[in-house]
């Protein structure tokens, strides 16, 4: 090959693209490669325990925020009794197991309710240096494990004392669901909680406890490997912030038993707020794993592995047509003219140039052969208009043949990504992704639910620090609290008439009028209908002053950011008439669900069933799509408990990486790779020797004609490139021999008149 460039790498490279793409059709379509787990059964198992550690970390953080608080609170306060704080905490707060009221100076203890607490760890690095009074994790003589909290009680005139709260490190209470197990590991692999297990009394077969000893061995196994990988790979963690879970997290597979493969998902705790960096929770080292058992999926028939196959051969026999046709139409006429034009450039003029037979080289050819006839002094003389019918036919040239090529080939791409491998709502979901759906809808549920709690909570604690006979010492305890507790968008409190004795934040959006009939739920209220955005209130009596209510608007985006989960889809708060709340997405105030099964799934979820609601999943068929929705009223504790809301999510079942949706994303792939080789194949082709052939012929057309002042300069060096330069020398040695025949004829004039 003389030339680098030219007609010849682009079709190479067709025909190698055509031969990779035929190779990847037939290995991602065709083979019975799907995995024993779906990647969709992986992935909701990694995020259910990112789910785990999210709320137990939250849990954490709190208890050290509550216990915190009420110290600051105690201390700005008058003395208190150590029995009477730790009633007042355990009445306010019932999160610890065990709390203690300790004299520093004398070490004795002073007051103590709940479990008792070892005070062997303490000692002087707990107590004094950079670390002191942080958390830590303690082990008691049962093997249980502590967390430590500890808060300093400093009055005037008194020795100061230490307020010890402890609290286990179990599994979150949440929703595991009937197969689930869930484990809290720390540093080195240690399980230091487990849930699920706990139904091993009521088994009654030797099978089913055989079982079970299998699955607490995979547990206590991909524990091991959980903690190993979260120390390994920290650099995964994505900033506080950042999209996606910020801490470490993962998927592991397990042995298999029955037909069951032990699948788990794991995170370490990690806090998503870039403000709490320092996180307690997140800095324990804590690990959760989340285990679940699922049946093993059958590989794919073999006739689906024929696909792949049958679609590559199909691929691979239009790909050779198009070459053969780029060959027989562009490559050898050009590569023709090329020798030809060479050819009258170093003199050879004896045979006539091989004219193709149609398109931009043929009027190239056409205009070649007139030219090598003025070489060589014959009767074609510039401007005869021979060979123009022939070099002219065809406007439409080399244009042909490709468009031919893109025809050829977008048979083939536009069935295999439109039409292979297509799902209907036909499509087999795995049943754990129902389940898994309802009990992340639980868990999201059951975090809102808390929340409202929290919120309530603290209104009660900022109470005991109001004093309605100084509004100024009023308002600055509210302006704390305000900046403390960013869930608030304003704080105020309102008398009996609902007048605003003192506020702080924003204007208060709805008016708070008390009820002499309220129970707890009334303590959490929704306002603002025919609003830009609902109005959710939270309130706390303050005591000893009757009519006085403290009142906090909680903001909207603070629930917001608790709904946003990935691998969860849309999520929704809604009121019990349905009406939206809050959303992960954006949301009308109070409109409606968007489908009526999803209003209908949540009016099932709220009919009481034995203690009370229960959360539910469903499987909605419509059309040709499959969407999983499920929905979990609130319930449990606390003043959040019966104010009549539901969570309710749901995504359609196409996001899911599944066997069918995982053949049809691949269908789809492989027919925009075929198109993406179109474009860029057939596009070079155009670019680099269509177009400038037809810039060619139409030079060569002109010279032909006679036009031997436009100086015809090469643009590329290939084919067309060294056609031109041939063409040029042609011009150069057309228009010496006029020179010469003009020298010629005026010869004889000069001597006649010289006699």
């Amino acid at each position: 090959m003389p030339l680098l460039g030219g007609i010849r790498p682009p079709i190479a490279l067709l025909c190698l693209l055509i031969l990779a793409l035929a190779g990847l059709t037939a290995k991602v379509l065709g083979p019975a490669g799907d995995p024993v787990v779906p990647k969709a059964v992986l992935g909701s198992q990694q995020h259910f325990a990112e789910d785990g550690a999210i709320a137990l970390r939250a849990s954490i953080d709190e208890r050290v925020t509550d216990l915190d608080r009420t110290a600051a609170a105690l201390n700005a306060g008058k003395p208190a009794d150590p029995e009477r704080v730790l009633s007042d905490l355990s009445n306010t707060y019932q999160k610890w197991t065990g709390t203690t009221v300790l004299d520093l100076e004398s070490g004795k203890v002073l007051a103590a309710r709940g479990e008792t607490i070892p005070l062997a760890w303490l000692d002087k690095d707990v107590l004094t240096g950079e670390n002191a009074l942080t958390p830590r994790m303690v082990r008691l003589k049962t093997g249980d494990v502590r967390l430590m909290t500890m808060a300093l009680l400093d009055w005037k005139d008194r020795p100061q004392q230490l307020l010890i709260a402890s609290n286990s490190l179990s599994v979150p209470a949440i929703n595991l669901g009937p197969f689930r197990a869930m484990a809290v590991v720390a540093r080195g692999g240690e399980v230091l909680a487990t849930a699920g297990f706990e139904q091993a009394e009521a088994l009654n077969s030797d099978a089913e406890r055989s079982e079970l000893n299998f699955l607490q061995k995979q547990m206590s196994r991909l524990s091991d490997r959980s903690a190993k990988e979260t120390e390994e790979d920290p650099v995964s963690a994505r900033e506080p912030g950042s999209r996606g879970y910020p801490g470490v997290s993962g998927t592991l597979l397990g042995d298999s038993y029955n037909g069951r493969i032990a699948t788990a998902g794991y995170a370490s705790l990690a806090s998503a707020d870039p403000a709490q960096r320092g996180s307690v929770g997140a800095g324990l080292g804590l690990t959760v794993v989340a285990m679940l058992p699922v049946v093993q999926e059958h590989a794919v028939g073999q006739e689906r592995e024929l696909y792949g196959l049958v679609a590559a051969g199909i691929l691979v026999l239009f790909g050779l047509v198009a070459a053969a046709l780029l060959w027989v139409a562009v490559q050898r006429p050009l590569l023709g003219l090329f020798l030809e034009s060479r050819r009258l450039a170093r003199g050879d003029l004896t045979r006539p140039v091989e004219v193709p037979r149609w398109g931009e080289t043929a009027r190239v050819g056409a205009a070649l052969e007139r030219l090598r006839v003025q070489l060589s002094g014959g009767a074609a003389e510039p401007g005869s208009g021979d060979g123009v019918g022939v070099g002219r036919r065809g406007r439409l040239g080399l244009r042909v043949p490709l468009a031919l090529t893109a025809v050829l080939l977008l048979l083939w791409c536009v069935p295999v990504g439109l039409l292979l491998n297509r799902t209907d709502a036909s499509v087999s979901v795995p049943s754990s992704m129902v389940s898994d759906q309802r009990d992340r809808t639980d868990l999201v549920a059951d975090r809102v639910r808390r929340a409202l709690n929290e919120a309530q909570a603290d209104l009660v604690s900022i109470t005991r620090l109001i004093d309605v006979d100084d509004p100024d010492a009023t308002t600055g305890v509210l302006d704390d609290a305000l900046r403390k507790h960013t869930r608030y968008g304003s704080l105020y409190v309102v008398d009996k008439g609902g007048d605003v004795v003192a506020r702080a934040g924003e204007e208060p959006s709805a008016e708070w009028a008390e009820d002499e009939g309220a129970k707890d739920a009334s303590l959490i209220r929704v306002a603002g209908e025919g609003g830009k955005k609902p109005v959710i209130q939270a309130a706390a009596a303050v005591p000893d002053e009757k009519g006085l209510t403290l009142v906090g608007e909680i903001r909207v985006e603070f629930l917001n950011s608790l709904l946003a989960r990935p691998g969860l889809g849309e999520v929704r708060v809604v009121d019990a008439k349905t009406r939206t709340i809050a959303a992960s997405d954006g949301f009308l105030a109070f409109e409606d669900l968007p489908r009526q099964s999803l209003t209908d799934l949540v009016r099932a979820g709220g009919v009481k069933v034995g203690a009370g609601p229960v959360e539910n999943g469903l499987l909605i068929r419509e059309g040709r799509s499959v969407t999983v929705a499920a929905a979990a009223p609130f319930s449990g504790g606390g003043v959040a408990a019966d104010v009549g809301w539901t969570v309710v999510s749901w995504q359609n079942a196409k996001h899911f990486e599944i066997a069918p949706y995982e053949r049809e994303d691949r269908s789809v792939l492989a027919g925009m790779l075929g198109l993406a080789l179109i474009v860029v194949c057939l596009g070079w082709i155009h670019l680099v020797v269509v177009r400038p052939l037809r810039a060619l012929a139409s030079g060569a057309e002109k010279l032909a004609d006679g036009d031997l002042k436009t100086v015809l300069y090469p643009r590329y060096h290939d084919e067309v490139g060294a056609v031109v330069r041939s063409l040029e020398l042609v011009r150069q040695q057309l228009q010496a021999r006029r020179q010469n025949q003009a020298r010629r004829s005026a010869e004889p004039r000069l001597g006649a008149g010289g006699r």
